[in-house]
């Protein structure tokens, strides 16, 4: 008996983001809000690396966490995922 598999484009929703809460943002657009970290607070578990959905965040020799702001789009998820209130967001200057 001859099965036949069929393939189907589906989307997926992705969990990281939740609808209507990142906002769009194009190469060269000017950042509204930058992500700084309390080093008193942050215990190093990289959950703000894991989440950014634009490998802005990186690991410094130190093991603390810092943004490449020519990357960052201001999302806040980095904010928002951080378990330990060590990530505010900061109105870029």
């Amino acid at each position: 008996m001859e099965s036949s598999v069929r393939f189907q484009k589906k989307m997926i929703e992705c969990s990281l983001l939740e609808k209507d809460r990142g906002k769009p943002f194009r190469p060269g657009d000017r950042l509204e809000w930058i992500p700084e970290w309390d080093r008193d607070k942050c215990i190093r578990c990289g959950l703000c690396y894991v989440y950014c959905p634009d490998g802005a965040v990186y690991r410094m020799d130190d093991g603390f966490f810092e943004v490449d702001k020519d990357r960052c789009k201001g999302c806040g998820i980095c904010h928002r995922e951080c378990w330990f209130g060590a990530i505010s967001m900061a109105e870029e200057e």
